[in-house]
Order: structure tokens, then sequence, then C-alpha cells
């Protein structure tokens, strides 16, 4: 069996107050660096007038699909607050509860008042931590994508099997009808198999 990992189990965020300074956490799932990057993003857009946007992340170097063995992308940064003080901390809290396909922002606004390095670790520790205890967290198994493409004679069958596997997929109809398929990995050859006997080899499957 492909190995399992733990993850949040959707988005979560918490909010506090530490001596004047007003700290935001965000985490949700992640399956590769661009998605990460693009939730980053997000929240440096949601609160643009922060003081500080501290992000931190740990998503699998071969996309989802990767195996929980296989190497991590973890990166972290302080965005401007004094070195190894919040990027560092924030990572941390996802490395110590050995989450993956993650990633979290704290933003900072602060209240006028200095916290000192130990104040700051603290902080932004707490903004992941209450973040991630927003969420959940929950044991995953990695996920592959795939499409097929059948002509509209085949798409009642594709759809039936599908459906039957519990297979999540989003259909689109035009000339021809494409699903986008996402399944656990172990699964994936299997159903593939399926697929292609089910339309007598016609499906493309990509």
């Amino acid at each position: 069996m492909t190995d399992a990992y733990r993850t949040v189990a959707g988005p979560g965020e918490a909010s506090f107050e530490v001596r004047g300074s007003e700290f935001i956490g965000y985490v949700d799932r992640a399956n590769t660096v661009e998605e990460a990057e693009a939730f980053v993003a997000s929240v440096r857009d949601r609160h643009a007038d922060a003081t500080h946007n501290v992000p931190a992340y740990r998503v699998p170097a071969g996309g989802e699909s990767a195996g929980a063995g296989t190497m991590l992308r973890e990166y972290s940064s302080d965005d401007g607050e004094p070195t190894g003080s919040s990027g560092k901390p924030a990572l941390n809290v996802l490395v110590q509860q050995d989450l993956r396909n993650v990633v979290a922002v704290v933003a900072r606004y602060y209240g006028g008042t200095n916290l000192g390095v130990g104040g700051l670790a603290r902080a932004y520790s707490r903004g992941v931590k209450d973040a991630v205890d927003a969420a959940g967290v929950v044991e995953e198994v990695p996920h592959e994508t795939f499409s097929v493409t059948v002509e509209y004679d085949d798409s009642g069958s594709v759809r039936g099997l599908l459906e039957s596997a519990d297979a999540e997929f989003d259909a689109a109809y035009e000339a021809d009808v494409s699903f986008e398929v996402r399944v656990p990995v172990e699964d994936g050859a299997a159903l593939r198999d399926r697929l292609r006997s089910a339309t007598s080899g016609r499906a493309k499957i990509e």
C-alpha cells in the first residue's frame, strides 16, 4: 500500500493579539510548489496592508502523486522580521506535527511594541498551530490525476464506471467527452485497465 501521510483537512484560520500586534494565521492543503505559492500570494493580496506576511510550506518535490517517502520541498521566509524569528518557527510547527502537502501564512499587523525574537517565534508558531487546530488533521493517501477522452457513445459507460469506483472526476462535454479523474495512486492502474475494457480500447487515456 502507498504510504499514507498527515495533512490538514482543509482551510483553517485563527487570529489573536500579542501586546497590541494582531496575528492572523492561515493554512490549507497544497500538493505542489505552485499551489503553495499561489496560496501565499492570495494571503498577501488579502493582507496587503499587513506589516509582515510570513509563509511556510511542506510539499512533495515531485507533485501530489509522490509517495510519503519522497523528498519534500520545505520553504519559509521571515518576510522582513528578524532572521530566524518567524519563518523557521512557523515551518517547525508543520515539521513537528509531521504535516505535509500543506501551506501556512501568518499575517502580522504591528501594534507598536517590539516582541523580541523569542516573542515573535512564539507568536508565529502559535499562528500556524492555531490555524492547523482550526482546520483539523487527517490521514491521506497520495492521489494521481489523469484524463479520459471518449466519444459520446462511450461517455455513459465511462461515467458509470467512475461513479461505481467512487472516483473524483469532472466531465467536459464538447466535440468529445473528457473526464479529469483523481484517484488514489494505488487504484489508478486498475481503473485505467477497466476503462479500456469498458470501451474496447477506444478511450484515450493520458
